[in-house]
């Protein structure tokens, strides 16, 4: 009896030590998740009902420059995934502009949008221009 005792309480120290280092774990692996859903779910809330559905429908969705008009195509992703497109929506140019710090794709996303459509000359200077495929 007294050794089932002494198995019972050695084992509830198991179990609570496991548990509060359970926590923790679980918190840190489900983090990257987390925050990719709430960076998506930010996005969602500041576009335009045309501009998710696009996204919705294909991954991306296009927002109008404040100063030129002219209209870009900002994909999925983070970095080299905004498009410059021609008056039949082709592809003309890549532009890859990103912020400083290291950001989910949805914020990325939301920040290229904000750049794009509030001061598109001054993002595009500091932008780096590519050919898309």
């Amino acid at each position: 009896m007294k050794l089932l005792r002494i198995a019972d309480d050695q084992f509830g120290w198991l179990l609570a030590a496991c548990s509060r280092w359970a926590r923790p774990f679980h918190d840190w692996y489900q983090r990257p998740v987390t925050r990719e859903l709430r960076g998506r779910k930010l996005l969602r809330e500041w576009l335009s009902p045309e501009q998710l559905a696009q996204y919705d429908a294909h991954n991306y969705f296009e927002v109008t420059g404040c100063h030129t008009g002219k209209r870009y195509r900002i994909r999925h992703g983070m970095g080299t995934n905004v498009y410059e497109l021609d008056d039949a929506g082709r592809q003309r140019a890549g532009w890859c502009f990103v912020p400083k710090d290291h950001l989910v794709a949805g914020d990325v996303m939301l920040a290229q949008k904000i750049a794009l459509e509030i001061d598109e000359r001054g993002t595009l200077a500091v932008a780096n221009n590519f050919i898309p495929r």
